[in-house]
């Protein structure tokens, strides 16, 4: 006779052999849940007890405002046309949905008066999610003092892309618009390359500033940075610029090249 399987007959074939349910989130709920009261825990304990509780969770979880700064460039330069610094400075105080932001950007040749120099207080409202819509005011004190108003959007695109996009109208009427857009390739942990590129545009050409109608200029490069702490990394890189059309023969007009190859070094912080 042939041997019998001393499993045969016992309720663990049956079980096998039944389908199984499935984890519990496969399982409807029940009919009754969510038919309640929205805010039961008051017929408990209060509604003066519960809306202290629930004002400390929006408070520790919720609508909160907020202190950030960085310094996303803080950097010199050299190469083609000589040395020079630059600075790329923004933050904003507020909660996650309306902020007030501050941007200052600016640079020089060394050892030379300053060239460009900028400030900025906008308004920002979240239009989408990572996404707001900025309005404010922008003062240029380098050069001839120059006043605009703002409107642009900042944030987060589809890959990573960070964008930073905004029209400006002068008090004289000028129109201008400037685009940049980076993305942190993180190579370590702490190791990360950022290509970056700016253009900067016009609807006409503005003499006293040296600026020429249409695509005035527009620079491309790629920073290395070593982050030690999160808040804290140096780099180096490398960023082509080229002025175009009628801002070509301004900066001609100057002395300056056209376009220039330099070599950066610089230290990004926030905190």
């Amino acid at each position: 006779m042939p041997a019998q399987d001393p499993h045969a007959g016992h309720s663990g074939d049956a079980e096998a052999a039944d389908p199984s349910p499935g984890p519990l989130m496969e399982i409807p709920p029940p009919a009754e849940a969510g038919s309640g009261p929205p805010r039961a825990a008051d017929a408990i304990w209060g509604a003066d007890a519960m809306a202290a509780s629930r004002k400390a969770l929006a408070d520790t979880h919720g609508d909160f405002a907020v202190l950030w700064v960085q310094g996303d460039r803080f950097e010199m330069q050299t190469g083609e046309g000589g040395d020079s610094y630059l600075w790329d400075l923004q933050g904003y105080y507020g909660g996650p949905t309306s902020r007030f932001w501050f941007k200052s950007e600016g640079e020089g040749e060394t050892g030379a008066a300053l060239e460009e120099a900028e400030v900025q207080a906008l308004y920002a409202r979240a239009i989408a999610p990572f996404w707001d819509l900025q309005i404010g005011v922008r003062h240029d004190f380098a050069g001839p003092d120059t006043t605009h108003g703002v409107i642009g959007v900042q944030g987060l695109a589809p890959y990573m892309f960070e964008i930073d996009a905004a029209l400006f109208v002068s008090t004289r009427g000028d129109l201008t618009a400037r685009i940049e857009g980076e993305l942190d390739q993180r190579i370590t942990q702490r190791l990360i390359l950022q290509p970056r590129a700016e253009a900067e545009l016009s609807a006409q050409d503005i003499p006293a500033l040296g600026i020429g109608a249409g695509l005035d200029r527009f620079a491309v490069g790629a920073r290395l940075r070593y982050e030690f702490a999160r808040e804290f990394a140096p780099y180096l890189g490398l960023e082509q610029s080229w002025r175009t059309g009628a801002g070509a023969e301004y900066a001609r007009g100057r002395g300056e090249a056209s376009s220039a190859l330099k070599l950066v070094a610089g230290i990004r912080w926030w905190f």
